[in-house]
């Protein structure tokens, strides 16, 4: 296979776990006899610096052309001004909207060679297996906001919206997965209080009646799942979820692995590509040590190569390579709970000699 993949190396620890990630799709390339193109383009802060813009022109149309974008992290305290012309995150939110890519999954499945490195109790991770829905271009993200004049200073808004067609939508894809895994859906709103959830959950139930009956379906309150994703995680199979409630739900899940350094994520939709980055953030604290974790963005070009070019042995190879590093005892510091841990690139040396 040809194929031309996107580089959005961004800002902070980005480049760093990025350019691991570039170094396992290329020797799995060269594994499996296909040729990767990557061109890198700017997005960020990093963006806003050279081009005023932290989405530049150029780089979405680039973005459009490729058949898989990667993206390390973008923002840091530099561009943090909340008096700021223009932020990192305006250009994460633009080529999401820009490219449709509304489906975000994030799968969380600890390894049994890491459950003691979450704060929870062994007992309460083994098993867990959860695949996250988040809808990611619409509810208040994307809603009208704004500020006005009020009696005792200002007063601000930001409207959550979502149409019937943008549930379905999401609601399909997050069933589909669950008839491919454990046959059962949970999906999470706030409908005792917000009439959005009131539509998600109405819409929800009559997709699946009339088009997945055999799928085990079930609602929770958002404030309910909180708690249960902590005490029962391995009860829940697939999770599909709005845009607010998905962000805030998934990072609180990635206690359950030990350290967001280990969770990559997959943009879906259309009619671009997909879009595909690990949940962490920039981390500014320690970028340029060369001690982030690029296990989360390796799996994410795990997720490039199964999702948008259809190879799913290639895919699995990656995975298993982790794996297995991981049960070997490698550890880069936000895993290895005070004991000795290596380096960005020394983790990645290791997953490329399992390959």
């Amino acid at each position: 296979m040809d194929a031309k993949i996107v580089l959005l190396p961004g800002d902070g620890i980005g480049p760093e776990v990025v350019a691991e990630a570039v170094r396992v799709l290329e020797a799995v390339a060269a594994k499996f006899g296909h040729k990767f193109a990557f061109t890198s383009c700017p997005m960020g802060g990093n963006a806003i610096d050279t081009h005023g813009n932290p989405l530049p022109d150029e780089t979405l149309a680039a973005c459009r052309k490729a058949d898989a974008v990667l993206l390390g992290a973008v923002g840091g305290p530099k561009w943090d001004d909340p008096a700021a012309k223009t932020r990192p995150e305006v250009g994460l939110l633009k080529i999401r909207k820009e490219l449709g890519l509304f489906a975000n999954l994030r799968p969380i499945k600890p390894s049994a060679h890491l459950l003691d490195a979450s704060p929870l109790k062994r007992e309460i991770l083994e098993g867990t297996d959860i695949l996250f829905f988040r809808e990611l271009t619409g509810g208040v993200y994307f809603g009208e906001s704004g500020r006005k004049p009020h009696p005792s200073g200002e007063e601000a808004w930001s409207v959550m919206i979502y149409s019937t067609g943008e549930i379905e939508r999401i609601v399909r894809l997050a069933a589909t997965a669950a008839r491919g895994r454990r046959g059962k859906l949970t999906m999470v709103d706030k409908a005792n209080v917000l009439e959005v959830s009131r539509l998600w959950r109405s819409v929800t139930a009559r997709v699946m009646k009339e088009e997945f009956p055999d799928i085990k379906y079930d609602t929770v309150l958002v404030d309910a799942m909180a708690m249960h994703l902590l005490s029962r995680p391995r009860d829940f199979d697939v999770v599909v979820t709005e845009n607010l409630f998905g962000d805030i739900l998934t990072d609180e899940g990635s206690m359950l692995t030990g350290s967001m350094g280990l969770l990559p994520s997959a943009s879906l939709g259309e009619p671009g590509p997909g879009l595909y980055e690990p949940i962490h953030g920039s981390a500014p604290d320690i970028a340029g040590k060369g001690i982030a974790n690029p296990l989360a963005t390796i799996l994410a070009a795990a997720m490039l190569l199964r999702h948008s070019l259809k190879l799913e042995q290639e895919a699995t190879t990656i995975e298993t390579a982790v794996e297995t590093v991981l049960q070997q005892g490698a550890r880069t510091a936000d895993i290895a709970a005070g004991k000795p841990s290596i380096a960005t690139r020394a983790m990645g040396d290791l997953v490329l000699r399992q390959l």
